[in-house]
């Protein structure tokens, strides 16, 4: 099995998190910033399994993970007033989260360990693995994070957006702060290295 492969299999074992309904959000969102407390709460139960996973996706420390996806919603709610329609409220999250994954990334010690977290924690919704086939998926996992790793920054980051969190390229383009057109050479590049990194692991 592909780089790509492994990439797209990890990216289907993960939950399908609903998309709540924009029109029912922006009621919230507005509320939220008259200082309705528990409009906030709401659009934060919505929204923070989503923030979780993709700070653990650019992170793989469950420890930080938790903690910039707590930081994201405390910066969220101080800049409530300048949130824009112009992106969907969980991609300007995603926007926030990816600032303070950068921080914490550039912070951290390289040689300090990560807690990987079993795919059976995110609970799958395909059919649970012999005890086999899931020492094979993990090992296989633990290679595509390690060769994630060697990615640059850029490249490694349009990967997960797109190929783990299922973004649109015009998604990725907001967050990123780039044209559609840079995100696909972004991650033409990103497989192409990524894969002959595996190819390279294989040989």
């Amino acid at each position: 099995m592909t780089a790509s492969s492994h990439a797209s299999a990890l990216a289907a074992a993960l939950p399908v998190l609903p998309t709540p309904d924009g029109t029912a959000e922006d009621g919230l969102i507005e509320a939220a910033r008259g200082g309705c407390s528990q409009s906030f709460r709401t659009l934060l139960e919505r929204h923070q399994q989503r923030v979780y996973h993709f700070c653990f996706h650019h992170l793989r420390d469950a420890f930080d993970a938790r903690e910039a996806c707590q930081d994201t919603f405390i910066r969220a709610h101080g800049a409530l007033r300048r949130y824009r329609r112009r992106a969907q409220f969980v991609t300007w999250l995603f926007q926030i989260a990816l600032n303070l994954c950068r921080d914490r990334l550039r912070a951290r010690p390289a040689a300090r360990g990560r807690l990987i977290v079993p795919l059976d924690d995110f609970e799958p919704r395909c059919q649970r693995a012999t005890p086999d086939e899931a020492s094979m998926r993990d090992t296989d996992l633990i290679k595509l994070e390690r060769g994630l790793d060697s990615l640059p920054e850029k490249l490694r980051e349009v990967l997960i957006l797109s190929c783990l969190e299922g973004l649109s390229h015009g998604e990725c383009a907001v967050i990123l702060k780039c044209s559609e057109r840079a995100i696909e050479g972004r991650l033409y590049r990103a497989r192409q290295q990524l894969t002959a990194w595996w190819e390279r692991e294989e040989s």
